[in-house]
């Protein structure tokens, strides 16, 4: 199963994923506003560092529930 494929079944099966997935988009455009800015105020900079790292540990955790996915599917599979 492909990434892409395993993403989609856990958007629609793991209330967690799809939570993670949903805020991750929203910061991402989020983060896409700001920088269409042509610059950013000490709190805005501020700001956006904030969402970014907020960003990439969302990512991080959905990464994790993919490999758990992953594993699970090749323990299925050797039964």
């Amino acid at each position: 199963m492909r990434e892409e494929e395993i993403i989609e079944v856990l958007k629609r099966e793991n209330e967690e994923f799809r939570k993670l997935y949903e805020e991750h988009r929203h910061l991402d455009s989020l983060l896409d506003e700001m920088n269409k800015k042509p610059y950013l105020t000490p709190e805005e900079e501020v700001e956006k560092k904030r969402m970014q790292k907020e960003k990439l540990y969302k990512k991080d955790k959905m990464a994790e529930i993919i490999r758990q996915y992953k594993t699970k599917l090749s323990k299925e599979a050797t039964k």
